[in-house]
Parts: structure tokens; C-alpha cells; sequence
């Protein structure tokens, strides 16, 4: 399958936007975060510009809410709502495997992918925090490598369930009283080593087969679950040349698994602050940063490397901290390139810390629509991604700014859609329609569960 010769976007939505203090910015809705309204404009923007999805991140916990916005909408219940506002645009929802049940996950993502005619897309985190497993009853959260195993058996267990129905078991015969074929429903009898589900599922095979799977990890677990399940990979890189590499790794590995190059797009995460002019632009940039406080800087970052940094000077460069991805049990990837860009950047704490607080790691745009257009086909042109997920810093305004003034210069280089060709989300990927059993090979059959 060729490469596409146009970008893939997506619309990445959190909190009220992925700066941690936009929400305290004049034209935030933060005051929207639980309206649906706020949400219903969002989707109909994103639609607007064409773009191939709207992509809700979901976090099992709250923390901080003295400072930073806190606590969000559940998010295959609110693009179910969206699903009726919208016609075209890709519906994707952040859902943990460590703290579901595959039956569960299999049913909400085949509703999603049914109310919206074949547009869902499931994001699959492992979680990050212990104070996530606190909420579900859990003393801790489960070791990384551990996660990714437990990841792979739930995922195998959602796609089984997602083919226990045949796509023509429905019959709806009603003169002969036949309402689906009884041979093609059928249990399933997963017993896997964490997840046992018998089946079969209570919803028919969705419509696109499998809603799209998306996979948000760079670590080298993330990578390897990505290439054996992931048909869009969320990743953060702050260079060209970083993301080439990633880019090149990936399908490495795509190739060890016997998968078209085509079959995964890489996404990486971009947070714009656009103006008319660059001097606009870094006015609007340093009227962000001056809404900071000192006091949410170190705490993130603490949290983040596992390294209590109170002691240090927020002007000083970072201590020397013992193996931080190695200590981390959260993100390892994110870790990596905070360490890498500190190190390599030489900068202070407070300087990092800011970079996290403005885009939590992704790489940060300032400047004019043009050159934002011009970053973006550079990457795409030097296969360093196949699109980006647009991360606005302050909803809703900076996501106005990309669809009015950077998408029509992407559409008139020919690098985007002027129009949508398809209905579903594959449709907008490039993606094909899985057949059964897709992506369970032989060797990653469930065992026998544990006692």
C-alpha cells in the first residue's frame, strides 16, 4: 500500500487546553470544562477543517485542583454524545486496559463505533500512577513491562470479542422468525494468564471490524505493542531528527511483524501558538508563560522523575538524579526525552519545568501560520511522521487558530483534504478493514491463567 501523499490530523482535547495554566487565560472556557456545549463546538470545528479525528485524552484521577484545571468528562460516554452533532470526523477515546475489563471495553468501543457509523477509535494506555490504582482498590500500580504484558492479553480478549459475531451472523428474518445465524455468534472461551472472558459479546462485529487502534507509548515496550496492535502511534519527539529516528525504528519493527508500512500511522503530538506575525505570536507565547506560577513547576516535575527537586534552585541546572526512566514507572519514554532535553539544551529547572507545563513534553510551535505549514511538510516530507495531533495550549481558540489559518495553506500545498472522500475513520487513515482474527498470530495466543 503507497504512502499517502497527504498529512493525517488529529484534534487532541484536554482539560481546557495542554498548557497546565491556560485555562486561567482570558479566552479559555474553562468555566465550559463539564458543558457539553463547549465539546459539541470543538467536534463541529475539528470537522470543519476537515481534520481525521477529535482524540479525548482521560486520566483516572484528580490532583492539584487548587491550581491546574481538574477532573474530566468520561470520554466514550461524551463522543457517544458527539456522535450525534457530527457526520465525518474520527471519534477517538482514551481507555485504560489496567483498570478495565476487556467485556466492558469491547462493548462501550463497539457502541461508539455503531452510533457513530463506523468513525471510533480506541487509545490504549496502561496508566501511569499509583493514585489511579488507588481508585479502583489497588495498594500500587503495576510495573511497566508488566502493564505492557497485561496490555497485549486485554487487547487479544477486546479483538476476540469483537469477532465472537461473524459480520453476516445478523439475519433479521422475520417471516421465518431467524434473528442471526446461531453458528456464526459464538463464545469465545478466552483464559488468559490476567483476563478470562467467555463470551460471546452482546453487540454484533462493529462496523469498521475493529474501531482504530491507537497506541500512545514510546518506550521500547510501546514501540513493540505498537507494531504488533497499533494502527496509529501517538508519540512525542522534539526534532526532526528524533522523530526520523523513531519513524524508521517503528517500522523496523512493523517489518519484524510482517506488517505493511502503511498499516500504522505516526502521529506526533504539536502544541501551536500561531500569529499574524512572529512578534504576535511570541507576544501570545510570553503572555502564557507569565501566567505560571513558581509553585506548580516543581511538584510536576518531581512527580515526573521520581526525584523530590524542592531542595534545588529553579535557576539552577538539574542535579545529578540516579537512572530516572529506569526509577520510573509511569512514563519512560516522557522521562527520556525530559532528561535528554535538559542535558542537551543545558537548561535550568525552571526552564523544563515551563516546557512541561506548556506542552508536557511535546514539541511547542511559535510562530506564523506559514511557517508552522512549512514545519509541518517538512517532517512529512522527510518521513518523519505521517501527520500530528494538534495539541491546542487554550481551548478554544488556538484550535480556531489552526483550522481557520494553517489547514486552507496545508490544502492549497495539496498536503490536506479539501474535502472528505470517506465516512469512517479507516477511511480517513488509509486504513483497511481488519479481517477476523486480524492481529492475534499464533504466538500471542492466550495461556493457561493463572492459579
Amino acid at each position: 500500500m503507497k504512502r499517502s501523499d497527504q498529512l493525517h490530523l488529529g484534534a487532541f482535547i484536554y482539560y481546557a487546553g495542554h498548557h497546565q495554566v491556560g485555562w486561567r487565560h482570558p479566552e479559555s472556557r474553562a468555566r465550559d470544562l463539564f458543558d457539553f456545549k463547549l465539546y459539541r463546538e470543538l467536534a463541529q470545528t475539528a470537522e470543519r477543517g476537515k481534520l481525521d479525528m477529535i482524540f479525548f485524552a482521560d486520566l483516572l484521577y484528580v490532583q492539584n485542583v487548587g491550581q491546574a484545571a481538574a477532573g474530566m468528562l468520561e470520554p466514550v460516554a461524551l463522543l457517544s454524545a458527539l456522535s450525534t452533532v457530527t457526520e465525518r470526523i474520527g471519534l477517538t477515546a482514551t481507555v485504560s486496559t489496567t483498570y478495565n475489563e476487556p467485556y466492558n471495553v469491547a462493548r462501550k468501543m463497539a457502541t461508539l463505533d455503531f452510533l457513530s457509523e463506523g468513525r471510533a477509535g480506541w487509545n490504549i494506555v496502561t496508566s501511569q500512577l499509583d493514585i489511579e490504582a488507588y481508585n479502583y482498590g489497588r495498594s500500587h500500580h503495576p510495573e511497566h513491562g508488566l502493564r505492557y504484558e497485561m496490555a497485549r492479553e486485554f487487547v487479544s480478549a477486546v479483538t476476540s470479542l469483537w469477532d465472537s459475531w461473524q459480520d453476516d451472523a445478523l439475519v433479521i428474518d422475520k417471516q421465518a422468525g431467524l434473528f442471526a445465524d446461531e453458528a456464526k455468534v459464538k463464545p469465545i472461551d478466552f483464559a488468559g494468564q490476567w483476563y478470562s472472558t467467555r463470551g460471546p459479546l452482546n453487540v454484533p462485529r462493529p462496523p469498521q471490524g475493529y474501531p482504530v487502534l491507537i497506541q500512545a507509548g514510546s518506550s521500547g515496550p510501546g514501540q513493540d505493542f505498537a507494531a504488533n496492535y497499533g494502527e496509529v502511534i501517538f508519540t512525542a519527539q522534539q526534532s526532526l531528527e528524533a522523530a526520523q529516528l523513531f519513524y524508521r525504528e517503528v517500522h523496523d519493527r512493523l517489518a519484524a511483524n510482517g506488517r505493511s508500512p502503511d498499516s500504522l500511522k505516526i502521529m506526533p503530538g504539536l502544541a501551536p501558538i500561531i500569529g499574524d506575525t512572529e512578534e504576535e505570536a511570541w507576544l501570545k507565547y510570553r503572555e502564557l508563560e507569565e501566567l505560571i506560577p513558581d509553585s506548580v513547576i516543581l511538584p510536576g516535575l518531581s512527580q515526573m522523575l521520581n526525584f523530590d527537586l524542592r531542595p534545588y534552585p529553579l535557576d539552577g541546572e538539574l542535579p545529578d538524579i540516579p537512572d530516572p526512566v529506569e526509577a520510573s514507572n509511569g512514563m519512560k519514554s516522557r522521562v527520556k526525552l525530559v532528561m535528554d532535553m535538559a542535558r542537551g539544551e543545558q537548561l535550568s529547572i525552571r526552564q523544563i519545568g515551563r516546557r512541561l507545563i506548556g506542552a508536557r513534553g511535546h514539541r511547542q510551535f511559535i510562530g506564523t501560520p506559514e511557517q508552522l505549514a512549512d514545519t509541518m511538510e517538512e517532517w512529512f516530507q522527510e518521513r518523519a511522521c505521517d501527520g500530528f495531533n494538534i495539541m491546542p495550549p487554550v481551548l478554544p481558540v488556538h484550535l480556531n487558530d489552526f483550522v481557520d489559518k494553517v489547514v486552507p495553506i496545508l490544502q492549497q500545498r495539496g498536503l490536506f483534504r479539501t474535502e472528505y472522500t470517506g465516512h469512517t475513520l479507516r477511511d480517513h487513515l488509509g486504513l483497511s478493514r481488519p479481517e477476523a482474527g486480524h492481529f492475534r498470530r499464533e504466538k500471542e495466543q492466550p495461556v493457561e491463567r493463572r492459579a
